[in-house]
């Protein structure tokens, strides 16, 4: 069964047994995340999809696989003529979850 569910203001096909890596989730390792906004749900063929109402009860349940750091931003800002010149690193959190069941 497919689903596209919401998360962290994207969105993503998911199936049972995927690793999806989404923005950072309070959780622990090995812990049960529920996700509520399904936006569409349908059979592995791909036919017979519910859209809207149709989905208002589903919900995907997943675990927590880890909490891992993306790759460094550089953030670089400079004023011509100023003698003014910046740089500050960031590595955005990231939470990777496998997908349980798909209800």
């Amino acid at each position: 069964m497919l689903a596209v569910i919401k998360t962290g203001g994207k969105q993503y096909i998911v199936k049972e047994g995927d690793k999806l890596t989404v923005e950072k989730l309070g959780g622990e390792k090995d812990s049960k995340v529920v996700f509520d906004e399904v936006l569409l749900t349908s059979e592995a063929d791909g036919k017979d999809f519910k859209i809207g109402t149709g989905v208002a009860k589903a919900k995907i349940e997943a675990t927590v696989v880890e909490t891992i750091r993306g790759k460094k931003v550089v953030i670089f800002k400079q004023k011509p003529k100023k003698r003014y010149k910046v740089k500050k690193g960031h590595r955005q959190p990231h939470t990777q979850v496998e997908i349980g069941s798909v209800a």
